[in-house]
């Protein structure tokens, strides 16, 4: 398993936790789909007290259609067009733990906007776990609905390979057993 590592900074980010002093931060977890971004999401919202957002989530509510239901009537690109300008609407907030997509980063220039912004986290989980968590969630997701488990497997490995290069852009690269409260206190005071 792979243990957190600290990439050189991109953007200074003040905060103070609990103590009623944060300012900025804003903190956008990446990685393939079924990593545990969501979850990860949550539970730091739940131990730090920072608003926590799903992009996919947030994109079905201004497009008023699910993530499937873009990708079939209005085609991917209509959708990343969306993420990119949900994702720039955070530009306003001060403080946050975004879940982005698997795609995000891959698009729109959104990796190199999310450093400027804030501090990038890839959540790197094995393909095998990926493709166990996923096997039972297929239907809701469109980039797999129509494959096998065996397909599932070379799917992930292959779009990983072609997202890896915006991936290894991230400020900090750990596994999802690592989205603690204790590493997320390290990593905002580490930009403090």
């Amino acid at each position: 398993m792979t243990t957190i590592i600290a990439k050189k900074p991109r953007k200074t980010v003040s905060t103070g936790l609990q103590d009623g002093t944060a300012s900025k931060t804003k903190i956008f977890l990446i990685g393939m789909m079924g990593s545990g971004k969501s979850y990860g999401a949550e539970k730091l919202n739940k131990k730090l007290k920072l608003p926590a957002y799903d992009l996919d989530s947030l994109v079905e509510m201004m497009e008023e259609k699910t993530i499937a239901e873009i990708f079939a009537e209005d085609g991917e690109e209509s959708f990343r067009k969306a993420e990119a300008k949900m994702l720039r609407l955070f530009a306003e907030k001060k403080q946050f733990i975004l879940s982005c997509g698997g795609g995000t980063p891959c698009y729109k220039d959104n990796i190199n906007w999310m450093n400027k912004q804030g501090i990038t986290v890839w959540i790197d989980e094995p393909i095998e776990t990926l493709a166990q968590r996923l096997s039972k969630e297929k239907a809701h997701r469109p980039l797999i609905k129509d494959l096998s488990d065996d397909e599932l497997s070379n799917f992930l490995e292959n779009k990983l390979q072609e997202r890896a290069e915006f991936y290894n852009q991230s400020t900090y690269r750990l596994t999802a057993d690592k989205l603690t409260e204790s590493t997320f206190t390290k990593i905002i005071k580490e930009h403090a």
